[in-house]
């Protein structure tokens, strides 16, 4: 039995890399007569249990506000959270907040519940043991909407990598060429009115006081996260001391960042200068 869960655990893990790779590769299913929950909730049953195979395995996809009642299965669950931001809670216990990427053990007997969260949608991978589901009462609207969420992960790294990019402006305002060396990519390019060059130029004009970065005032700010890359678009006044002349200019700056052995490297820096300050 410990090696057929085991094979099933391997596939379903297989299944949600092919997921990732393609959110195409299984339909999400039909969707559920509203029986033991509220919401829309869609099932893709993709292998019933049979002589050989005592489980289920099911993607569910829950709308944003879609939640189960409180069941219990007499021969466990285990939940694969492929996509999304949900909540799952057992009688008695807090509730827990699930996302992509997590797994859930449902123990043979517990009650719980499962369900989307108000705001975001959530779909996972159930691999259920092959006994009927037992049913009990309705999660109420007022504590589903009583947790407080957490920042998503997208959300998280757009203000990690807004942090970043402000360090990055003191550190040049500092001349801190240590700093600057250890955030700059060692294949990174700047480019400047005056023209485009590499890191180890960028680092010597710092450092030597080419180009002092002294006060960059922020006025907007956004963030694209694709896939191990950010890049990021600041509006800003830059005083800076070119030559020895200190000058005031409005910048659209672009930044790009890339993600390498866990830590965000400056890949691209660009000034494109704006016909007005900027300032309002």
């Amino acid at each position: 039995m410990k090696q057929l869960l085991f094979v099933i655990l391997l596939s379903a893990t297989m299944s949600i890399q092919a997921l990732a790779q393609n959110s195409g590769i299984f339909p999400k299913g039909e969707l559920a007569p509203n029986v033991h929950h509220t919401g829309d909730v869609w099932l893709n049953h993709l292998s019933e249990a049979d002589e050989s195979f005592e489980y289920n395995i099911t993607i569910a996809t829950f709308a944003a506000g879609a939640k189960l009642n409180w069941h219990m299965h007499p021969k466990g669950q285990q939940l694969i959270i492929t996509e999304g931001i949900g909540y799952y809670q057992e009688r008695g216990e807090d509730v827990r907040i699930v996302q992509q990427g997590d797994v859930v053990k449902c123990e043979p007997g517990v009650e719980h519940w499962h369900a989307a969260t108000p705001e975001t949608g959530v779909t996972y991978l159930a691999i259920t043991g092959n006994e009927p589901t037992e049913w009990f009462e309705e999660v109420t609207e007022e504590e589903f909407n009583s947790f407080d969420l957490p920042v998503s992960k997208s959300e998280s790294t757009e203000q990690e990598i807004i942090n970043v990019s402000e360090q990055k402006w003191q550190w040049m305002a500092d001349k801190n060429v240590e700093a600057l060396a250890d955030l700059f990519h060692e294949k990174a390019e700047f480019v400047h009115m005056g023209g485009s060059w590499g890191t180890e130029r960028e680092l010597d004009i710092i450092g030597s006081g080419g180009i002092w970065y002294k006060q960059a005032d922020i006025h907007e700010v956004s963030v694209n996260i694709i896939d191990n890359t950010a890049i990021l678009l600041n509006r800003i006044t830059l005083v800076a001391e070119v030559g020895g002349n200190e000058v005031t200019n409005p910048f659209e700056v672009t930044e790009v960042y890339v993600k390498q052995n866990g830590d965000w490297k400056l890949g691209s820096l660009s000034f494109t200068r704006l016909m007005s300050r900027g300032d309002d």
